[in-house]
């Protein structure tokens, strides 16, 4: 499984676009690209190290080093990857602040009539998330959006790991959905990693968990706004 920039990079070379004519599909993340946390994640992220030991992190450091599979991220600050025990800990504290902290979160900015153009345009959309499915259709529902897409699937295993697998089952069901016109828009290099080995392309959005830098890396293209993402997405996207 491609986790490594280079290799999604490869692939991204190697794979089929959503063709001239555009997608026909989009797979948005939530946290970080349609729900607008990331100060929430910077607060709940800076508790937990308060009660871990660990040192206060800046924004612009927490994008520069975070990556999936999320214990390797805590091994860029500790020096050493994290024990079971204590990668287990360390995402029960992370969880219970953020939940606290992302109340006063919102959509990001122009969500709603993206989405609305989208599906008034006779195009599909769905959402796959790595947080919660408990918690992710409850807040989906409480914006007014759900609607909007044919299938939301949040996470039902473990914490922390990468979207590939997840992504790939949930193109499968997704009827009448080809993955070669489908586009995945998310804030993280796994989001095009995900999507590419799925078949699918792939937008990233600099809104969320990393910096421009490392999302171009991952060598699809990168997009400040999610209107830019739609227009890229909508416009077909060159191999």
């Amino acid at each position: 499984m491609a986790t490594d920039p280079a290799e999604a990079r490869h692939t991204a070379d190697s794979t089929g676009t959503a063709g001239a004519a555009g997608a026909t599909h989009i797979v948005w993340d939530w946290n970080g690209t349609l729900f607008h946390d990331i100060d929430a994640v910077i607060g709940a992220t800076n508790s937990a190290f308060a009660e871990i030991g660990l040192q206060p992190i800046t924004l612009e450091r927490y994008r520069e080093l975070y990556c999936v599979p999320v214990p390797r991220f805590y091994e860029r600050l500790m020096g050493r990857l994290p024990t079971d025990a204590e990668w287990l800990m360390m995402d029960e504290v992370f969880h219970r602040h953020y939940t606290e902290h992302r109340v006063g979160c919102g959509l990001a900015e122009g969500v709603d009539a993206l989405l609305e153009g989208w599906q008034a345009a006779g195009r599909s959309q769905s959402i796959l998330s790595m947080y919660g499915h408990d918690q992710l259709v409850p807040l989906v529902r409480g914006f007014g959006i759900e609607s909007r897409f044919v299938r939301v699937d949040g996470l039902t295993g473990p914490t922390g790991g990468s979207k590939s697998a997840h992504m790939v089952r949930h193109l499968a069901a997704l009827e009448g959905v080809e993955p070669g016109r489908t586009v995945v828009i998310g804030d993280s290099v796994d989001d095009a990693v995900a999507a590419l080995e799925a078949g699918a392309s792939a937008v990233l959005y600099t809104g969320g968990s990393h910096s421009r830098g490392s999302l171009e890396a991952a060598g699809v293209p990168v997009v400040d706004t999610l209107a830019e993402a739609v227009e890229v997405a909508a416009g077909g996207i060159a191999g």
